[in-house]
């Protein structure tokens, strides 16, 4: 007979994991695949010793990995985007035209704003970092930026888009299950993401002044040119390849089909554009561009990409969401969850748990999408209670939920980061400004009651005849049972 998971097997499950994960990562130092894989192992144990049969175990696991699903197609899909536009020239011509056009000392400011305005125009912040995001790391490098700054724009600059954008699937998502209007939700974000976004640009500003007067190495960037000139055709006609996917996104084709036709345009310069055979592009799909210049950074930045670079991000999803999803569909997270929403007796209080609810979900699912459903279900029906708008759910599931993902480097995003950027978590966390100060924000507002919007007495009193309404048709179908 199958009984509900208290919330302590629910944490022991979590500590398991969370200390495997540990003693892995950073005493070993190898990849989070296995101590997923041993919190998996751990939570199913837990399940069927409360009644479940392992056909069902399995089945959690399997609607788990059903949920990453669309983000292993887009993972496939960057990785062989980055093929593509390497080996068709785009990217070195990004590179070529941002190292004659940006200042060292404005370096950092700029790759932020250009990052913010692409995820805004596309809603991805993975498919801008993937593209953008690589061409201003080979940038800021070239001119001498710490790898982890040069990330911490490009991370900062991507989620603001990513979140403010209605095109988001996170901001669609937070919207939809809060059933807030989608416009309200973003206008409602705005409160605590311009601001962050403001002292972002501060600290950017700041920083960038340590490079101004370095200067940038003039023989160095002329060589790094001369070398992209001898090794690609450089043409302001492939920037035309990212502009008509923005485009495209922007408009409101969706990212798969957008991203396709990004990855058939850069195949096709890497044949007739560079000069490239039909086998060196299919390869380039398949395992990543190749080259031998001789200069460190050119092959470092150029040698990359393709669908086999992505394994990694792909498996670990995989692992990821077979334990997310025994969590999930168990009823442990929610279990130990419940746990938080008990102590939260104001507002404030609330809303913090709220935030504190969807970074741990992230820490322990792995999944940005997770920690945003989870808290969304568990949440919904106490803002009602408490007489908040949902916009203030749907706010802090966003400001909680979509920008700590990346700070975890086994959760799905830190992964791509890592593979997509070549930079890790622990090192571009701090420069990652916009992540961690927008829920600070949110917090701040959350006990002053700055921009908390209540119900009003109409809406109070149509939750009140909901709930009623509810009550009255559990009362009669218990009496049916009976």
């Amino acid at each position: 007979m199958k009984k509900e998971i208290g919330a302590l097997w629910a944490i022991l499950t979590f500590v398991v994991m969370i200390l495997t994960m540990l003693v892995t990562v950073v005493v070993l130092e190898q990849s989070p695949h296995v101590p997923l894989i041993v919190g998996t192992i751990v939570a199913a144990i837990v399940t069927w010793k409360h009644g479940y049969k392992w056909t069902e175990i399995e089945e959690m696991m399997y609607k788990g990995i059903k949920l990453a699903l669309p983000a292993i197609v887009i993972i496939m899909l960057v990785g062989l985007t980055i093929g593509a536009w390497i080996g068709g020239g785009v990217v070195a011509t990004m590179i070529f035209y941002g190292l004659k056009m940006i200042s060292p000392a404005w370096f950092l400011v700029t790759i932020l704003l250009i990052c913010s305005i692409v995820s805004l125009a596309i809603g991805s912040s993975w498919s801008t970092m993937a593209t953008i995001g690589v061409a201003g790391m080979g940038i800021g490098l070239s001119m001498g930026i710490p790898a982890p700054m040069i990330a911490g724009a490009v991370i900062s600059g991507s989620y603001f888009g990513d979140k403010m954008s209605p095109l988001s699937d996170t901001t669609n998502l937070a919207s939809g299950l809060t059933n807030t209007d989608l416009f309200d939700h973003v206008k409602h974000m705005l409160y605590t993401t311009i601001p962050a976004l403001m002292i972002s640009l501060g600290v950017f500003a700041w920083l960038g002044r340590s490079f101004a007067h370095v200067g940038m190495d003039t023989k160095e960037i002329q060589t790094t040119l001369q070398v992209m000139q001898d090794s690609f055709v450089i043409s302001p006609w492939l920037l035309l390849v990212p502009v008509i996917v923005i485009v495209l996104v922007a408009k409101k084709v969706p990212a798969v089909p957008a991203l396709m036709i990004g990855i058939i345009l850069g195949f096709l310069s890497q044949i007739f554009i560079q000069g490239g055979s039909v086998s060196a592009a299919v390869n380039a799909l398949q395992e990543g561009f190749k080259i031998q210049t001789g200069n460190e950074m050119v092959d470092n930045l150029f040698n990359r990409g393709g669908l086999d670079s992505m394994m990694f991000t792909v498996s670990m999803t995989i692992v990821a969401m077979t334990f997310g999803g025994i969590l999930e569909f168990s009823g442990m997270l929610s279990s130990m969850m419940s746990l938080i929403v008990k102590a939260a007796k104001s507002t404030g209080s609330l809303i913090a748990a709220t935030i504190a609810s969807c970074i741990t979900t992230n820490a322990t699912c792995s999944e940005q999408y997770i920690s945003i459903v989870v808290p969304a279900r568990m949440f919904v029906k106490v803002y009602k209670k408490r007489g908040l708008n949902s916009k203030n759910l749907s706010r802090a599931l966003e400001d909680g939920g979509t920008l700590s993902s990346v700070f975890f480097p086994w959760n799905t995003c830190g992964v791509f980061i890592l593979a997509t950027l070549g930079v890790g978590a622990a090192e571009y966390a701090p420069y990652a400004i916009l992540n961690y100060t927008v829920p600070i924000i949110s917090i701040i507002y959350a006990y002053t009651g700055f921009t908390i919007v209540k119900l009003s007495p109409e809406e109070m009193e149509a939750v009140e005849n909901e709930e009623s309404n509810s009550e009255r048709e559990r009362s009669v179908s218990s009496v049916s049972i009976l």
